[in-house]
């Protein structure tokens, strides 16, 4: 399947790049972030601390365990303070 990821924050600055489209064969989140992680380093180092990372999947937060069935766009994003 074919992904729109966007990443937000410290990760758009790590990974380098506010979006992209990732071609995957991932079932869950976790898998994705795998997929990601095994790219190159700059998306290891991003994904180095998911405590640290949240994910949105069709705007609507979901957790790393979540399906990627029927997703058109994920995002991750840091921790999110009020204020």
């Amino acid at each position: 399947m074919k992904l729109r990821v966007l990443y937000f924050a410290w990760l758009r600055e790590r990974i380098g790049e506010p979006r992209e489209m990732v071609e995957t064969e991932a079932e869950t989140v976790a898998d994705l972030v795998e997929e990601l992680r095994a790219r190159e380093e700059r998306y290891a180092l991003a994904f180095s601390d998911l405590a640290s990372v949240r994910v949105a999947l069709d705007q609507e937060l979901a957790d790393f365990d979540a399906s990627l069935a029927g997703v058109r766009e994920i995002a991750f994003f840091p921790p999110m303070t009020g204020g």
